[in-house]
């Protein structure tokens, strides 16, 4: 089965397909190919290159078509596409090919694709996390004065204002922008070391990276971060955070939903096949799915922590199959909820006055 983000008819549950172009193949190619041409106009910027070279690479990274095929049979035997995607541009290149690439290695041109899919990402996420703040000031608006029976451990408590709930639902968003703000700077930064990661192979380093960074629009660390994981991990727990407090979310307007309890009603719930007089708050359930998915995958991430010495193929590799699908998981749960408080139609219990 392919994965449900993609699948058939799964994604219509799952897919989010804003996510799925910021973590899709093009995307990525785009990223890659512009850590290309930053990296070589840095390198004429530095003396290593001449103008002219450096202009004639430009008009070869304009009409760059990579195949794709041998990006993918290459992959196979290499474990990454760089080596064959370099030589692809080389060989259009023509004799000022050699100027490409020359001093970067494979992770540098892939984490910095990483982080640029990450910066584009993290606008979608601040994005949604304004908009579902949004819908739930509306929906407490809408419905924070009727009253619903509090509950501790599952059990009746003491009636409270619906609004009581609701603030639980959005007081963490406000948190997980903010979150968001502070990751930010630690995670979009550019990757650039060489062979090693010690930089040894860059003449003028310091200057070449520094001109990369700028224009790619990212940070440039003193040191390249091949083999330190952390700011990546922890972008991970912020997703997995996202996605947790909207599962608590889903899982409340489940319990409220239940027939005999009634708190809740929801405009176009689903239907059942057997029994039509059912409505099943189908997206409430997503978002419990959601978030215990994130949950599991974000013990990958932190798997993806140690690599051995300078690099790891393994560690690294486990990065690629995780953090984008969490990622999609997360956007979609957003849009979820989204949609989740525009439906909802009644909030109130019957036999409380």
């Amino acid at each position: 089965m392919t994965s449900p983000f993609e699948h058939p008819w799964l994604s219509g549950l799952f897919g989010d397909a804003e996510a799925a172009e910021i973590w899709g193949p093009t995307r990525q190619m785009t990223h890659m190919i512009a850590f290309e041409r930053a990296y070589t106009q840095g390198l004429c910027k530095v003396g290593s290159i001449s103008e002219d070279t450096a202009k004639e690479v430009a008009r070869t990274f304009d009409d760059f078509q990579p195949d794709m095929e041998a990006l993918r049979s290459a992959t196979a035997r290499d474990g990454v596409v760089v080596p064959e995607l370099v030589r692809q541009i080389r060989d259009t290149a023509g004799s000022h090919g050699e100027a490409i690439h020359s001093g970067a290695t494979s992770q540098d041109v892939i984490d910095t694709a990483l982080v640029l899919t990450l910066k584009d990402y993290s606008n979608l996420l601040e994005r949604r996390l304004l908009e579902l703040t949004e819908a739930m000031d509306a929906l407490s608006a809408r419905f924070g004065n009727q009253r619903i029976m509090g509950r501790t451990r599952m059990q009746a408590a003491m009636p409270i204002a619906a609004r009581e709930r609701f603030v639980t639902w959005s007081q963490p968003l406000d948190d997980h922008r903010q979150r968001l703000s502070q990751i930010r700077p630690r995670v979009e930064r550019l990757q650039l070391g060489g062979a090693a990661g010690d930089r040894a192979a860059l003449l003028h380093a310091e200057s070449l990276g520094a001109e990369v960074a700028l224009r790619l629009g990212l940070a440039n660390p003193p040191k390249a971060w091949h083999a330190m994981r952390d700011a990546v991990v922890d972008y991970a727990g912020l997703l997995s955070l996202i996605s947790g407090t909207l599962g608590k979310m889903g899982q409340d307007i489940c319990l409220m939903a239940q027939q005999g309890v009634d708190e809740i009603a929801l405009d176009n719930a689903g239907g059942s096949s057997a029994m039509p007089h059912k409505q099943n708050p189908v997206l409430a359930e997503l978002l419990v799915t959601l978030a215990r998915f994130n949950a599991t995958q974000v013990s990958a991430m932190h798997q993806g922590l140690v690599h051995e010495q300078e690099r790891s193929g393994a560690a690294w590799a486990l990065e690629w199959m995780v953090l984008p699908q969490m990622a999609q998981a997360t956007a979609r749960s957003l849009a979820a909820s989204t949609e989740i408080c525009q439906a909802i139609s009644h909030v109130g219990s019957k036999d409380i006055r």
